[in-house]
C-alpha cells in the first residue's frame, strides 16, 4: 500500500465567502462576538452600523435580506450583512443557533444594532 498517495494533505484552504464592499472602508478593528439565539427565537427586522460577516457554529437560522430570499443556514455556512442593510430574518430554529459576528469598526464606531424599520 502506498500512503504517499492515499495521504491527507496537511493543510486544506476553500474559499467560503468572498465579499466585495460596496465602498472602501477604513477599518480599525474587528469586534468577534459569540452569539447565541434560544431556540424560536426570532429577533425581527434590523440593521447594523457596519458591515458584519459570520458562520454558524451550532444549530441553524434563517436568514433573509430584505428583499432577498431566506436561507437556511447550518454548521459551517458563512453569511454578510452589508452596512445598514435591512435583516428582515434572522430567525433560530427549533434547535437554536450558535454563531460568529464579526464586525468591521472605523475609528471611533462602536457596534450598533438598530431594531425595527428606522
Amino acid at each position: 500500500m502506498d500512503n504517499e498517495h492515499d495521504a491527507t494533505p496537511p493543510i486544506s484552504r476553500e474559499l467560503v465567502l468572498d465579499v466585495r464592499l460596496p465602498a472602501v472602508k477604513p477599518t480599525a478593528r474587528v469586534e468577534i462576538r459569540r452569539i447565541h439565539l434560544e431556540p424560536g427565537v426570532a429577533p425581527g427586522f434590523h440593521t447594523h452600523n457596519g458591515p458584519v460577516v459570520g458562520s454558524v457554529i451550532t444549530g441553524s437560522v434563517i436568514y433573509q435580506i430584505e428583499g432577498g430570499p431566506e436561507t437556511v443556514l447550518g454548521p459551517g455556512d458563512v453569511f454578510y450583512e452589508p452596512e445598514d442593510a435591512p435583516i428582515a430574518r434572522f430567525d433560530a430554529t427549533e434547535e437554536g443557533v450558535t454563531f460568529l459576528g464579526y464586525f468591521l469598526l472605523e475609528p471611533g464606531q462602536k457596534a450598533e444594532l438598530t431594531m425595527g424599520r428606522g
